[in-house]
């Protein structure tokens, strides 16, 4: 379809502008619950990522035989089949991560954010379109988990990847690695995301506003 956005856009979009954590608030189970330590987070964005493309992958070879009534039912069996594979394939090859993620692995079948990008995109658009689309949404959602993981692990603990990064005299700041600091960290980044946008809107507000003034003067 003409009216709808390149390769190049759906990608650069799902990074920053479209953020699917941070500008569209979806999944934010994962991103609140796995988020203690980096290696839980990067492995949530493997899977995510690994998912994300297959689905929109498959959903874009077969959306001209989709049915508006039973597209959602295509949606999520598709999703499912991958969440098994990763899920079998974390439990066979890491099964210390696999235990750690728990649930959450298998819960990537109900992720908005995957149901959403092939609904928006893979429904509509071509194959290169769509994994294109799925990549950038992946990036995004990786360094928006990673970001609230970096600040728990390194607040709650003192280490990132497991490596000391603060003194030893730092105290722990243990509530960053129980529920509440999950919380704490995204509503913080959402308002330093929010914030930078603003400012970035207003920017050229300002560069016209500045000439005109100084023309007045």
């Amino acid at each position: 379809m003409a009216d709808q956005p390149t390769a190049t856009e759906r990608f650069i979009q799902g990074i920053l502008p479209e953020n699917p954590v941070l500008r569209q608030l979806l999944g934010l189970c994962p991103a609140l619950a796995v988020t203690a330590n980096m290696k839980s987070a990067l492995t949530m964005t493997g899977a995510v990522l690994f998912v994300l493309f297959c689905a929109n992958v498959i959903t874009s070879l077969i959306r001209n035989l989709l049915k508006p009534h039973l597209r959602i039912v295509v949606f999520t069996l598709t999703i499912a089949t991958f969440v098994t594979i990763a899920d079998r394939f974390l439990a066979a090859y890491l099964y210390q991560m696999s235990k750690t993620l728990g649930p959450y692995i298998p819960l990537i079948i109900v992720n908005c954010i995957i149901i959403c990008r092939c609904e928006v995109c893979a429904s509509k658009q071509s194959v290169f379109v769509a994994g294109a689309d799925a990549i950038g949404q992946s990036i995004g959602f990786g360094l928006a988990i990673s970001a609230i993981a970096a600040v728990r692990e390194i607040l709650g603990t003192g280490n990132f990847f497991d490596i000391p990064v603060l003194p030893a005299a730092w105290p722990d700041w243990v509530v960053m690695v129980l529920p509440p600091g999950a919380f704490l960290t995204f509503g913080l980044l959402i308002g330093l995301v929010n914030w930078y946008e603003t400012v970035r809107a207003q920017r050229p507000v300002r560069e016209v506003l500045e000439p005109a003034q100084s023309e007045g003067a």
